[in-house]
């Protein structure tokens, strides 16, 4: 029988995207955003680690904050605690950032709300790697 694959709602968004910026990646290979970042880098996009205790990630510089990036960004990807977003979905803002992907367990609505009603778009509760992965099926 034939198994359809229907593609994710971050599907679309993924086609279109050029850059991201992963807040909150970890130097860590073990942590979840570390191999999700490194993935990100591999399928060919480019990745603009965001954590202000470390000066480099896989080769990259790694920026304090979403203010600090010299280059546009896309996607806002978001790997920190869920009452953490809302000031990160601020400065996605403020850097003309056109989607707030808050990562597997990341949700808050009142940050969600924000970011539509600037013109972003918003994905909650889901894995970037995962749903460009099922882009390729």
């Amino acid at each position: 029988m034939l198994q359809l694959h229907p593609i994710s709602p971050g599907g679309d968004i993924l086609k279109e995207t050029h850059s991201i910026a992963v807040v909150g990646f970890s130097p860590k290979e073990n942590r979840p955003s570390h191999m999700v970042g490194k993935y990100l880098m591999e399928a060919g996009f480019v990745v603009y680690p965001v954590n202000p205790g470390v000066s480099k990630i896989l080769g990259n510089v790694s920026y304090p904050d979403l203010l600090s990036i010299p280059g546009s960004v896309d996607v806002v990807d978001i790997f920190r605690r869920s009452d953490a977003v809302l000031p990160i979905v601020e400065a996605a803002i403020s850097i003309g950032a056109k989607v707030i992907w808050m990562q597997q367990g990341i949700v808050n609505e009142e940050a969600a709300r924000l970011a539509r009603k600037a013109g972003l778009q918003v994905v909650m509760d889901r894995c970037i790697k995962i749903d460009h992965e099922n882009m390729a099926r």
